[in-house]
């Protein structure tokens, strides 16, 4: 179907800090451990090259320590960065605070990854055998926005996109959002996000996450496409163009850090739909994929093929 996954989100550096909690008001905190790492968009990418799929980094990223930071932990993975540095800015970062109880609280700042113009992306030379990941972090400002949307209109008919929204997609301006929406093939997040995006009340007791997937998948230009809803370990839904929604079913695991599942789930999935899969099988691999990534403390958890391998193989279906 594909070959190579190009990514539009914003990679970032997490300033990681495990803390017994968050602090009150003016109160400090000590962390019990801390780190730097690569975080955004670098997750999915990093999943997807994992599990085999050639990836690309094609987002804008900065000329500073934060920066080179980036560029190292990509080419540790062997992932292509496509565009140069933005001169005199470096890459932008988020405090992630995990406390003891796995509630995750978290601070951005932007950088040179919210720089991304029209003639940067023009710049990529994208063929009609590579699939596109675009993240809602990436457009929640300009000119990210217009750059992007701007440039998913004018790709190959027949390049596979992926529109993740993420927690702040209901803050995506609507113009922005229809215009990702009529160019993605596939739509993926979890529950809460999937209701917002299909204008369903999550608090209502008669909200469904099976009608926001088919509604989702409905809404997809093709019918090569759907939409996958996450549900943690009760595994995913499943919805394609012609109505059907499946429940593909998840893995029980204890979960350690759930930071980035959703990255590890979304890159495994393209990597099985590049390798052939037909979706219900690709969306099976992501739940494993995700379960392993949860189980495993640090950033970019995501497993490798061999791993999801030898996971299924002792998780057979019933």
């Amino acid at each position: 179907m594909f070959s190579r996954l190009i990514s539009v989100g914003n990679v970032v550096v997490d300033i990681l800090a495990a803390i017994p909690a968050l602090p009150g008001p003016g109160g400090d905190v000590v962390a019990t451990s801390s780190g730097l790492a690569a975080g955004g968009s670098f997750n999915v990418l990093a999943a997807a090259q994992r599990q085999g799929l050639a990836s690309a980094y094609g987002g804008a990223h900065g000329s500073g320590p934060f920066g080179e930071l980036v560029r190292a932990s990509l080419a540790r993975e062997g992932i292509d960065v496509l565009l140069p540095p933005v001169d005199a800015v470096d890459t932008g970062w988020d405090v992630a605070l995990t406390a003891a109880d796995g509630e995750r609280t978290f601070i951005t700042a932007v950088g040179a990854e919210a720089l991304l113009a029209p003639a940067m992306l023009d710049a990529i030379d994208v063929a009609a055998s590579d699939a596109v990941h675009v993240s809602g972090y990436g457009l929640l400002r300009e000119p990210n926005r217009s750059a992007i949307t701007g440039w998913l209109a004018a790709l190959p008919p027949a390049c596979v996109v992926l529109f993740d929204p993420g927690p702040l997609g209901d803050r995506i301006e609507p113009d922005a959002l229809a215009a990702v929406r009529a160019r993605a093939d596939w739509w993926s997040g979890n529950e809460a996000e999937a209701l917002a995006a299909a204008g369903l009340s999550r608090a209502h007791e008669s909200a469904d996450p099976a009608d926001a997937a088919r509604m989702l998948a409905a809404a997809a230009p093709s019918r090569r496409g759907g939409a996958v809803v996450r549900l943690g370990e009760s595994g995913c839904l499943l919805a394609v163009g012609d109505g059907s929604v499946e429940r593909i079913g998840g893995f029980e695991v204890t979960a350690v850090d759930t930071n980035g599942a959703g990255d590890a789930h979304i890159g495994a999935f393209l990597a099985a739909l590049a390798q052939g899969s037909a979706p219900a099988s690709a969306a099976r691999r992501a739940n494993a994929s995700a379960a392993l990534a949860v189980s495993r403390r640090g950033p970019a958890t995501s497993p490798t093929a061999s791993d999801v391998d030898a996971f299924l193989s002792a998780h057979p279906l019933n």
